[in-house]
């Protein structure tokens, strides 16, 4: 039982049904974990709910919803507050999580005490579409933007020591969007990540859910969007300028034309993507002159391998030159992605963890 420091399962809640009273119960019979229950302005409808909850549970509350990522924060300010040692479980309300998932998950995070442990759930035929479409896509964009394959990046069931508190205060978003960039933080940080499998539960086609397909999507994907976009539109100067510059020069020897074309058309390109990444994607406060440095020596970099892969492939398997162009540019994406955001446009100030 997480050695013999308190196992503290955090649940938020807005507009509970009678799961959540199922699921805390449970957990107050089969465990000696306590369980805080967050009110998310459920409002006065649900309140029936909560004074039920208070008899196995604290129940935290407050009168207007600010999002899940405000309520798991309020729980942990409140834990920081009042306990000096616990190992910290979240969960969701809508009775997706077995009690012996919570207590496996506990137990993982006493075994790895620096890891977030991640409760993994198979997205098989049993889960409805929406949910497994979307769990591919967001697990397939943060491995794009982080370099770190994880299997379920949506997964509500999570737990960690007690000592982390302060990092995952100090994370932004209060909405959906808080679980996405806990993870890409702890991954920019390099921390472990800890991935255990658990049941997986859907109930009534997950129907109780109050995640917006839309909205909320655009605010757990917008750092990434932003970024993406911003290499987009250097992408498409930097690909006009090489097509201009090919035209130009077509009657020098190919291996020149492709080498002056290349060069030019990253040079503009480089310089447009660095003021965009550092103005509106990272809002870097970070020294200019060294960022830019930096941002030089990695475009160099890139622009070195880009010409050389870009050669290879026209005289090898790609003939065309704009379509070797293209492949280039994807190939090399991930690389520039990862370098900017964990190096380059990094926070001067690396948050640090609560011991």
């Amino acid at each position: 039982m997480a050695n013999q420091k308190q196992v503290i399962v955090v649940i938020p809640a807005y507009e509970p049904s009678d799961e959540l009273l199922t699921l805390i119960q449970e957990i107050r019979s089969q465990t000696p974990f306590k369980v805080i229950i967050v009110d998310d302005g459920s409002g006065s409808r649900y309140a029936p709910i909560f004074e039920e909850a208070r008899l196995d549970a604290y129940v935290i509350g407050y009168k207007d919803n600010e999002g899940k990522g405000s309520a798991l924060k309020t729980a942990f300010s409140y834990i920081l507050k009042r306990y000096e040692e616990a190992i910290i479980v979240t969960a969701d309300s809508d009775g997706q999580h077995r009690v012996k998932d919570i207590v496996a998950i506990a137990e993982a995070a006493k075994q790895h005490p620096e890891a977030l442990v991640l409760g993994i759930r198979s997205f098989d035929k049993q889960v409805p579409v929406r949910s497994r479409f979307g769990n591919k896509i967001t697990s397939f964009i943060f491995q794009l933007s982080s370099g770190i394959k994880i299997k379920d990046t949506q997964t509500g069931l999570r737990a960690f020591d007690g000592k982390a508190l302060n990092y995952l205060l100090k994370i932004p978003g209060n909405r959906y969007e808080y679980e996405m960039n806990m993870l890409m933080n702890w991954a920019k940080d390099q921390k472990e990540i800890y991935e255990k499998p658990i049941e997986t539960i859907y109930r009534n086609e997950n129907s109780s859910s109050h995640f917006h397909p839309v909205k909320d999507s655009f605010q757990i994907y917008k750092e990434i969007i932003k970024f993406s976009c911003s290499s987009l539109i250097a992408f498409l100067a930097d690909y006009i300028l090489y097509a201009l510059l090919i035209v130009l020069t077509n009657s020098l020897p190919i291996n020149l034309s492709i080498g002056i074309s290349n060069v030019g058309a990253r040079i503009m390109s480089a310089i447009l993507n660095y003021n965009l990444n550092r103005k509106f994607v990272f809002k870097s406060d970070n020294n200019v002159l060294k960022t830019a440095l930096q941002y030089a020596a990695l475009a160099a970099g890139i622009l070195v391998l880009n010409t050389f892969l870009l050669t290879l492939l026209v005289h090898t398997c790609i003939t065309n030159q704009f379509v070797a162009k293209i492949v280039v540019e994807l190939v090399l994406f991930i690389i520039s992605c990862t370098v900017q955001k964990q190096i380059i446009f990094k926070k001067a100030e690396k948050i640090g963890e609560g011991r």
